[in-house]
């Protein structure tokens, strides 16, 4: 079989061009990224529907039009500028998933929860890191146009103002490749299965 027909394929990225909409709320967990009673699923399908759920909905379940994913301007928008210590709370990598579905690429704040910072690069989702003045910058301006670079790990607000933002070498790699962590293994079993099999030790 064709190495490459077992791949495990995410998104690849060099350069992304995109338009931010602004949930400037601090401390927003999983739970309320993607409500615990939609885990039940294996699957990444349709999973942007329950993204933000509790907070996009009333009771009723009629949408709430204060809350600013429900604004027609965040419509094409994929990047979200969040609020502070984004992602907090248990791990799940619905999270992401639920984001990715719904039509995010990246997620930009100044503080970004390590469990689900490493669940987003995992699946495709870009982290972006920046300092509290740039952050403070985006939140004000609402529907700017940014340009998010893996190769240089760098966000270019308008007027070219470019920042740099931290991204592990192998999340990189496999961003800009299109491949998760199992396709990267995959991709190389051929020399993986020759050591296995020339090695003069057993474990």
């Amino acid at each position: 079989m064709d190495s490459q027909s077992t791949l495990c394929f995410i998104e690849s990225f060099s350069q992304t061009f995109d338009i931010i909409v602004v949930l400037p709320t601090r401390d927003i967990d999983t739970d309320q990224i993607i409500p615990a009673r939609f885990l039940t699923t294996t699957s990444r399908e349709g999973l942007g529907r329950a993204a933000f759920y509790d907070l996009r909905y009333n009771d009723d379940g009629s949408l709430d039009t204060t809350f600013a994913l429900n604004s027609a301007d965040s419509a094409d928008c994929s990047v979200l500028v969040a609020g502070n210590n984004f992602g907090c709370g248990s791990s799940r990598e619905h999270a992401p998933w639920a984001l990715l579905d719904y039509g995010f690429k990246a997620v930009v704040s100044t503080e970004i929860a390590d469990i689900f910072r490493s669940n987003s690069l995992k699946n495709g989702l870009i982290p972006v890191i920046v300092d509290s003045d740039t952050h403070a910058w985006l939140l004000d301006n609402p529907g700017s146009d940014v340009t998010i670079d893996i190769e240089t790990a760098t966000l270019t607000l308008p007027g070219n103002r470019a920042i740099k933002f931290p991204i592990d070498g192998f999340a990189r790699y496999c961003l800009l490749n299109g491949i998760d962590q199992l396709g990267f293994l995959q991709k190389h079993r051929d020399q993986i299965s020759n050591f296995e099999e020339t090695r003069s030790w057993n474990p």
